[in-house]
């Protein structure tokens, strides 16, 4: 409970991009027009996949999930980030923010995942590709699929009932773009620890050893594909893994630059300060 002088928080206030207000014109433009690609393309990707036979294979019918996981992402927190750069900030009640980082963990955790069952499905293409059409088979991609999902909707609720009973009294100015977990936390004046471990315990299940895997498959088959005699096989094998490739590397570039070095540069604020906090990962 807070304490008799404080103010017990019922909303946040975040910031958004403050510091680039002059340009928030320019910031909204850009920032709308991608997210428009985004929807355009994620929306081709599943209508195709969906409607033409040809295209029901194990690495298109990933691809539409991996399509519907993005359209989640976006949609959770572009809108909102527009509003906020047009308006120099914006106000979200704890619930909705705590439910808006929820839809986020999902998003970019059931996207780890399939991510590297995408990197199963490339492993066995070009590894075992005897053995392809009977592995990857409706009823395993199926079940790939569904769990990739499932992982996520099942193992956060737990961290989501010690959010819930977090206390936040008197300061509610988030200084991010959207609710993510350190910068809510950080305002917290409950004992964060437990929290933070069992954040970090789920992302290391749930991204880390994803991405191991994702390494380790394409170890394999970089093998595989020097191997091959000659270099019209190499290239249509490579050519197979590079769009998957590149999607790999988006994906965990962008956590490493929004989680390692934001978590860095926001430790160094507060050791100025006379504070230092953990953030996620």
């Amino acid at each position: 409970m807070c304490e008799k002088n404080q103010t017990e928080v019922t909303e946040f206030l975040i910031l958004g991009f403050e510091s680039f207000s002059h340009l928030k014109v320019l910031i909204f433009i850009l920032a709308l027009l991608v997210y428009i690609m985004i929807v355009i393309g994620n929306l081709l990707i599943v209508i195709l996949v969906t409607r033409y036979h040809e295209l029901q294979i194990p690495m298109f019918y990933f691809l539409r999930q991996l399509a519907l996981v993005d359209l989640m992402f976006t949609a959770n927190i572009v809108p909102n980030m527009l509003y906020i750069i047009l308006m120099d900030g914006g106000k979200i009640t704890t619930t909705g923010c705590f439910i808006q980082y929820y839809v986020h963990c999902i998003a970019i955790y059931t996207q780890s995942v399939i991510l590297s069952v995408m990197s199963f499905d490339r492993y066995m293409a070009i590894c075992q590709p005897l053995r392809y059409s009977s592995v990857m088979n409706p009823k395993l991609c199926f079940h790939l699929a569904f769990w990739s999902w499932a992982a996520g909707f099942f193992i956060i609720p737990s961290e989501f009932l010690l959010i819930f009973q977090l206390q936040f009294c008197d300061s509610n100015v988030i200084d991010h773009f959207f609710c993510d977990f350190a910068p809510f936390l950080r305002l917290s004046s409950s004992d964060t620890n437990i929290i933070r471990w069992q954040d970090f315990m789920i992302s290391v299940f749930l991204i880390f050893i994803p991405f191991l895997f994702v390494i380790l498959s394409y170890i394999c088959i970089f093998i595989t594909i020097v191997k091959i005699s000659s270099s019209a096989g190499r290239k249509k094998a490579f050519s197979t893994c590079s769009s998957h490739l590149a999607t790999v590397s988006t994906h965990y570039g962008a956590l490493v630059t929004i989680y390692i070095f934001t978590a860095r540069n926001n430790s160094l604020r507060e050791k100025t300060n006379g504070g230092l906090y953990c953030t996620q990962f």
